[in-house]
């Protein structure tokens, strides 16, 4: 099982370093979007700080949901999804590599670069540290509910809205729980208990989103 999810993220790592505009783009969407709200709001602290979870956490999200359109779109359209539905091991490991590799190159970036943006809301580092955390630990589910969508979508003229159309009310629960915890740090209750709740979430996508896209991807393939 390994060797296949393995396997599967190696190969999408590959060909996401060939086409290194569509990380580029995801990134700096997450940049511009967050960069414009300190501008248009002006230089009062306490707003910002106010503001800060949900701008970052609303930005992350969309920046993540640009890259779904294509999670199984270019192997549908060269047959490789075929010959992998085909393929004697079960749909839902390959589905569960394409997830986490989806996450490495889109939301492991945004995390990685929150903290820097962080600094425009006059955030303390132990505000900065939760988004980071926070981003972290919930892009993942965001990769797994989206690969669901995506998977419902695939070959549909018009995917793109339709995926953002099923994918955003369950990105609720993520997004609540995740500008929540930042939330809780800045105003000094500790965002413990939301993070653990957000970790919670992660696992149960991870765990069994893959096996309800993979599922979809069977209809839409027959």
């Amino acid at each position: 099982m390994l060797k296949i999810i393995t396997a599967v993220i190696s190969r999408d790592l590959k060909l996401a370093m060939r086409r290194q505009a569509d990380i580029v783009s995801a990134l700096f969407f997450f940049i511009i979007v967050v960069s414009l709200f300190p501008l248009g709001i002006g230089p009062e602290p306490d707003l910002l700080r106010k503001l800060a979870p949900g701008v970052l956490w609303v930005a992350a999200l969309l920046a993540t949901m640009l890259s779904l359109p294509r999670l199984f779109a270019d192997d549908h359209r060269d047959g490789t999804l075929e010959q992998l539905a085909i393929a004697p091991h079960p749909l839902g490991l390959v589905v569960t590599g394409k997830v986490i590799a989806h996450w490495l190159v889109s939301g492991l970036p945004l995390a990685l670069i929150a903290p820097v943006l962080g600094v425009q809301f006059d955030l303390s580092a132990e505000a900065l540290v939760a988004i980071t955390l926070s981003i972290l630990i919930g892009t993942p589910a965001l990769s797994g509910i989206g690969a669901i969508g995506a998977a419902l979508t695939l070959g549909l003229r018009g995917g793109g809205v339709l995926i953002s159309l099923l994918v955003l009310p369950l990105y609720i629960p993520v997004l609540i729980f995740g500008a929540g915890a930042v939330d809780a740090t800045v105003t000094g209750l500790g965002g413990e208990g939301h993070l653990s709740l957000l970790a919670a979430l992660t696992f149960a996508s991870i765990g069994f989103a893959p096996w309800a896209a993979a599922a979809a991807l069977k209809i839409a393939l027959e």
